[in-house]
């Protein structure tokens, strides 16, 4: 009797998803533990393996919606595996002909009467006309929306419908933390084998700031203002699929190179499609970093039930004034959208100026002063 391959439960609030591809074939033969096919949900990316051997049978095709517990095809366990392909003998060289006898070839080669007719080739038929070619059957293409696409539509259709979402704005002098990082690289990738980014220096200038006003660290829950006292921040990394946000856990007691092994674990897992619903709940605030793809400056969404999120961009080396004097120094803009309902503006400036602060005396976060 065939087995049913159905799917798998894939988190608590996960309850369906699209078939993004078939990794087999209509009646191919398939083996347990065969990953049978990919599942994008709205949050993660999800393989469904064989739990049994034998034919495949397709029920639902890549593109449709299915649901938990929905059956998606079948395997016949009845069907034999193929036999492996003989090789086909190969054929005997042909034996010579015998070469003709002196008598034989002499009377082949006397002359006969022969008449000899002369091959007129048939006249080819004149080329038809060619026809006009045919205009594109239309000028756009549709394509349904994937699990993941409509879950970041809804999610940022939601926060700008329910959030009074403001941005403030700064710049931060990056020399300091270029200057350190250079300094520090060789020992750094030496004792902990991963390279010091940028990115785990803003995430412990967010912490400092989170812990310097407690107000941003918040989420709303009906008419409730729940206080959050731990710090799991998010990093919003774009993949082929679409924005994911994974979250780094308790980053206050983290230090630089186990931040650095956590983002570098979350990339691999993202291009491997194995991130987890767990991995992406949970944050307490996002970083977004615009400037790895060219942004010189953005207002970025807050992710729903947080209530801020910072945004950084580009690099650039522009001139600006320092103790009087114009110099050219390697400058960010930062911005920090923020939940109105609940963060005020004096609030969110102080936020903001913490991680300038941060950024550019990076010393500071590495003594905790």
């Amino acid at each position: 009797m065939p087995s049913d391959i159905k799917i798998p439960a894939l988190g608590e609030s996960v309850a369906g998803g699209q078939i993004a591809k078939w990794h087999f074939k209509e009646g191919d033969h398939v083996k347990t533990g065969d990953i049978l096919l990919t599942l994008e949900t709205d949050k993660v990316a999800a393989e469904v393996t064989a739990e049994t051997s034998g034919a495949l049978h397709i029920g639902k095709q890549a593109g449709e919606d299915v649901e938990v517990g929905g059956v998606v095809g079948q395997i016949d366990e009845s069907a034999a595996a193929p036999a492996a392909k003989a090789e086909a003998p190969k054929p005997a060289p042909a034996a010579a002909a015998p070469a003709p006898a002196p008598a034989a070839k002499a009377e082949a080669e006397k002359p006969t009467n022969v008449t000899e007719f002369k091959v007129v080739p048939k006249p080819e038929p004149a080329p038809a006309p060619v026809a006009a070619k045919a205009a594109p059957e239309g000028r756009v293409t549709r394509k349904k929306m994937s699990p993941l696409r409509r879950k970041i539509a809804e999610q940022l259709v939601t926060a700008q419908r329910t959030a009074a979402i403001l941005t403030t704005f700064n710049e931060c002098d990056m020399s300091n933390v270029m200057a350190l990082r250079s300094k520090l690289q060789d020992s750094f990738v030496a004792k902990n084998g991963v390279k010091l980014g940028f990115m785990s220096f803003f995430i412990k200038a967010v912490v400092e700031a989170l812990k310097a006003v407690p107000q941003v660290n918040v989420r709303v829950e009906g008419e409730e203002i729940v206080q959050q006292h731990f710090f799991d921040i998010g990093v919003a990394v774009g993949t082929e699929r679409g924005l994911i946000v994974p979250v780094l856990r308790d980053a206050d007691q983290k230090s630089f190179a186990e931040l650095e092994k956590d983002i570098l674990g979350y990339a691999a897992k993202s291009k491997e499609g194995k991130i987890q619903v767990s991995d992406l709940t949970g944050g307490v605030f996002t970083i977004s970093n615009g400037g790895v793809y060219g942004s010189l400056l953005s207002t970025p969404i807050i992710n729903p039930p947080q209530s801020a999120i910072l945004g950084m961009h580009s690099i650039q080396q522009r001139p600006v004034a320092v103790d009087g004097q114009v110099v050219i120094r390697p400058m960010m803009y930062l911005a920090l959208s923020y939940d109105h309902r609940v963060v005020d503006g004096k609030e969110a400036v102080a936020f903001l100026i913490r991680i300038k602060d941060c950024i550019e005396n990076p010393a500071r976060m590495l003594v905790g002063a």
